[in-house]
């Protein structure tokens, strides 16, 4: 079995060899890849997050596709339509971008709302519905969808529906100093690279083996409870209209357990429920009107919800799932 620890070193170090600095949505493009996950990138212009989806795509050995949103593609450009051939007379059916292992829809909030509505299937069921036919995606599928926070002429925000889809939101931040001297420095050497100079290190049967060893991570009950309090304190925090949704609680639940695999674990820490409390909640939360016209962020109501509730003490798992392996009471575990 493909061990997830092995399967995210070998594809950080080798997009390593392009970026700099983008090792935390290295991580998360990967928790996300292990548990069936889809991810909303999000960052300036100029950051290199299609980049980094290609090179991800190409070094895990998944097919890909890129659809450039913009308000004129149709639903039917991302799907597939049936499509009416003279010389049969019969209409044949052409699949659209969406059948790939990993679709990178670029700029999504540039599509219009019927658009972005083509993918809620694909996304939810792994499957899409053309002329009636419903056929299924390949597995694994993944999207990858990036969008543009500062430039909201021509947009169109994602409704709740969406975002809640998304199992997390990244963001890709702007290097600092040092990174921006090492960029240069590495592309003053090597002018052309891009995502095609990289080596193709894992395969998607690994990737699907690595998710396996996913589901067998255990979670300690008091972990679990930890999860739960969270995800009660944004749907009873005044500043918040709407909370977490109980997809947001599984995928907490996978991604922690996914984040414990990577890092060469077999049980879940309230550390790895902490790091992924903001990529997994922040674009969920509806805000009040009150908080939106104060000026508060999503991102500042879940960190007072982390200083708020109090995790579960220590590192008890590996003892604990000792005791349930060797049989202990209930009352042990």
């Amino acid at each position: 079995m493909t061990a997830p620890e092995e399967l995210y070193e070998t594809l950080s170090a080798e997009i390593d060899a392009v970026l700099i600095g983008k090792e935390e949505l290295v991580e998360g493009l990967t928790i996300a890849a292990l548990t069936r996950g889809h991810v909303l990138l999000e960052g300036v212009p100029g950051v290199a997050k299609t980049t980094l989806a290609r090179l991800f795509a190409r070094a895990s050995g998944l097919e890909h596709t890129r659809v450039q949103m913009t308000p004129d593609v149709l639903p039917a450009d991302v799907t597939g339509t049936h499509v009416y051939r003279e010389p049969t007379g019969e209409f044949e059916l052409q699949r659209g971008p969406v059948f790939a292992n990993l679709v990178i829809a670029d700029e999504i909030n540039r599509a219009t709302p019927k658009t972005q509505s083509a993918l809620l299937e694909a996304m939810q069921e792994r499957q899409v519905t053309i002329g009636g036919e419903t056929l299924s995606l390949p597995e694994p599928f993944m999207l990858v969808a990036t969008q543009n926070p500062i430039e909201m002429e021509g947009t169109f925000e994602l409704p709740e529906a969406q975002r809640d889809r998304f199992q997390l939101k990244l963001t890709a931040d702007l290097p600092d100093r040092d990174e921006g001297r090492r960029l240069l420095d590495r592309f003053d050497d090597d002018p052309d690279l891009d995502p095609g100079a990289i080596e193709r290190v894992a395969t998607a049967d690994e990737l699907l083996d690595a998710r396996a060893a996913v589901t067998e991570v255990y979670v300690d009950d008091s972990v679990k409870e930890y999860v739960l309090d969270i995800v009660a304190a944004t749907r009873e925090n005044p500043n918040v209209e709407y909370g977490a949704s109980p997809r947001a609680t599984l995928a907490f639940l996978d991604a922690a357990k996914a984040r414990a695999a990577i890092n060469g674990r077999d049980y879940v820490i309230p550390d790895d429920v902490k790091a992924l409390l903001e990529p997994v909640l922040v674009h969920r939360l509806v805000l009040s009107t009150d908080a939106s016209l104060g000026d508060v962020s999503a991102a500042d109501v879940l960190a007072e919800i982390e200083s708020g509730v109090e995790p579960p003490g220590g590192d008890q798992a590996p003892a604990t799932r000792a005791a349930v392996h060797d049989g202990g009471s209930p009352d042990d575990r």
